[in-house]
């Protein structure tokens, strides 16, 4: 009876997995199929996107009360990514939005690698829908053990699309892409990731790397939202604008 039991219990498991596969990969077809509808028309992704970032406060925006990032800068805004993973919903969104983007893009992709570690989390969701094998890319390789930069197994020579969760200066995504390069000989097709600054410097270094870079959302679409919504003032702006045409040195004594 309990072998019985059990058995049920493991069909009705794979049952919903093969279920769950099956509408992911309707959802996907779907979106892909039909750009222009009217629900996108309403709303653009990049708006969707912000809109949930701003709801769950993993950006906020603060021109009077400036935030000081681990590199000493000071900016009006903060972005941690990680908070969208405690809300199904948004956590949902950002991984067929992605996995969206990957099949649009780039429908020859054999691996999905994440950055360490914001986007780690994010990378292992949307190789999961895509059903495609995952590695992440250390910051540094370890001081013990096998020493590796790239973690998980891959092939060398395989076809490649990184997951980020936050694009700054673009230094340590594309660390990233130099380790895949380089360790192990892959053809990167391209970055996707969930947020932006639109800095010019990540900009430039992005097209000297010849890496193509898309996100869901960014910085302009944060600012007019919240201008919409009444997050921020009009009087605002200006100084919202200042400071990413020069990061490193806005409000700086």
């Amino acid at each position: 009876m309990l072998i019985i039991t059990t058995k049920i219990r493991y069909f009705f498991i794979l049952t919903k997995s093969v279920l769950k596969f099956i509408y992911l990969f309707i959802f996907l077809l779907y979106l892909c199929r039909n750009r222009h509808l009217k629900y996108y028309k309403m709303n653009t992704v990049e708006s969707l996107v912000a809109s949930r970032l701003l709801g769950v406060q993993a950006v906020k925006l603060q021109p009077n009360q400036p935030f000081t990032w681990a590199s000493g800068w000071k900016s009006p805004i903060y972005c941690d990514n990680r908070k969208t993973l405690s809300y199904p919903d948004v956590r949902s969104l950002i991984k067929l939005e992605l996995a969206r983007i990957i099949l649009e893009k780039y429908p020859d992709v054999e691996a999905i690698a994440g950055v360490a570690t914001g986007a780690i989390a994010q990378g292992a969701l949307v190789a999961d829908a895509l059903g495609l094998p995952f590695v992440y890319v250390r910051s540094s390789k370890k001081d013990h053990g096998m020493e590796n930069l790239v973690e998980g197994y891959l092939e060398e020579g395989k076809k490649v699309v990184v997951v980020e969760d936050l694009i700054s200066t673009g230094g340590s995504s594309l660390k990233a892409v130099a380790a895949l390069r380089n360790e192990k000989k892959c053809d990167v097709l391209g970055m996707v990731a969930i947020f932006t600054y639109g800095f010019p410097l990540a900009q430039e270094q992005f097209a000297a790397a010849n890496v193509e870079l898309t996100t869901l959302s960014n910085y302009e679409a944060v600012l007019k939202l919240a201008l919409e919504t009444g997050y921020i003032s009009e009087e605002m702006l200006p100084t919202l604008q200042e400071w990413r045409k020069d990061p490193a040195n806005w409000k700086k004594d």
